[in-house]
């Protein structure tokens, strides 16, 4: 058995009260808790050991340089990546896909090409696409989802053709928890020569990922949502398309020389990492990493899975109330809308009652105009939620609609 209790003891904020009231956090598509470890990681490196990485011989640089140098050891192992040159260091998924669409798109993208990315995305896995197609006057394609919110994968051959470069997916929608079939997709998409990069951010948290078994080309995720910091991520490629691609940007620590005649570039995978990183966001998504190591994540994701089907049961029993996304492959995220009832004002009344829920478009406007509403409320669980959290956010729900109806 899972003991949440043990898990919860980990991460402070938990304990804390919200306008009197113990806190419920059910916003954890957006950012998750840190535990104890992480914080404790970035006090030290800041307290004790903080010096700029792989560029000076003293103590502390070393220090440093070889703790950043594990956190991607340690990233590499749990996604298993066959090299840790395949690992590169970002700000998050979004300038990890970023990267890809400038770098890659930029060099093997050329006019008339093609980019298919699904209807369920993120915008962080649109716009760099749509960017990219104004660029090279490419074409970009929507893979449609149902009402249920499965996504159409059989729809996915005729869309693809030899003019096909790059697959955009989601492993789970931010929206509608969905976790269309990945190897379906990539094989499909393979087949064609086409590449595909997958968008992980909620997917490595709920399901975890095997990159090598699941055979995808690139693959985003961000630390702040696999209870790290905020403002570090991870981009994984295979070792021989990184080292086809240009640099996405130039500075210091991503060269071999320089010279006003010709520079060359270091090998990977610094050659992506320009400037100073943030080493010690990185160091503590390491730490981060080897917590959720001591954990059984099997268990761990079949709890969510429980409190998932658990409020799933006590929301469709609420008159009026609409659960979107239906996927019988899904992770603990539940979008949902009252009739009459505007989520902001839903969100507010149960702040009130101190649970944390996300409202608005949750930066996936596609889905909002596919249901034609102009926002839903979010509730999204982690491994440290509890089945008496999951009730106080339902009779929180009831109390909110009988106020505003």
């Amino acid at each position: 058995m899972f003991d949440v209790d043990k898990i919860r003891g980990d991460f402070p904020i938990l304990s804390q009260k919200v306008y009197g009231k113990p806190l419920v956090y059910l916003d954890n598509g957006a950012t998750a808790q840190k535990p104890q470890v992480v914080i404790d990681k970035v006090n030290e490196m800041y307290l004790q050991k903080n010096a700029n990485i792989h560029r000076a011989a003293h103590f502390l640089s070393g220090q440093c340089t070889t703790e950043y140098e594990e956190a991607r050891a340690l990233v590499r192992h749990f996604i298993n990546a066959a090299s840790d040159k395949e690992i590169i260091f970002t700000s998050g998924a979004t300038a990890s896909i970023n990267l890809v669409a400038a770098s890659y798109g930029e060099s093997f993208v050329g006019e008339g090409d093609e980019i298919i990315v699904s209807e369920m995305e993120h915008h962080s896995n649109i716009v760099p696409w749509q960017l990219l197609c104004e660029r090279k006057n490419a074409v970009l394609k929507v893979l449609p989802f149902n009402d249920e919110g499965e996504l159409e994968i059989e729809k996915l051959s005729a869309l693809l053709t030899d003019r096909t470069r790059i697959v955009a997916v989601t492993q789970a929608s931010n929206v509608l928890g969905t976790m269309p079939s990945l190897k379906d997709i990539i094989r499909v998409s393979h087949d064609a020569g086409a590449l595909v990069l997958v968008d992980g951010c909620q997917g490595i948290v709920h399901a975890g990922v095997d990159v090598q078994a699941l055979d995808c080309d690139f693959y985003a995720f961000s630390g702040h949502k696999l209870y790290a910091p905020t403002g570090i991520g991870v981009l994984y490629a295979k070792e021989k398309l990184l080292e086809k691609m240009p640099p996405y940007m130039g500075g210091g620590d991503m060269v071999a020389r320089v010279s006003f005649k010709k520079t060359t570039y270091a090998e990977l995978p610094l050659k992506f990492e320009a400037g100073t990183s943030n080493y010690i966001g990185a160091i503590a998504l390491g730490a981060a990493v080897k917590y959720l190591n001591g954990i059984d994540m099997n268990a761990a994701h079949e709890h969510e899975h429980r409190l998932l089907k658990y409020t799933t049961d006590k929301l469709n029993a609420i008159n009026g109330l609409r659960i979107y996304g239906n996927s019988d492959s899904k992770c603990s995220i539940l979008s949902f809308n009252a009739e009459g009832v505007h989520p902001y004002d839903l969100g507010m009344i149960l702040d009130k009652t101190g649970v944390a829920i996300r409202t608005g478009t949750h930066c996936a406007e596609p889905v909002m105009a596919h249901y034609g509403v102009t926002g839903m409320a979010r509730a999204s669980f982690a491994f440290y939620n509890t089945f008496t959290e999951a009730d106080i956010f339902c009779n929180g729900v009831e109390l909110a609609l009988s106020m505003l109806k």
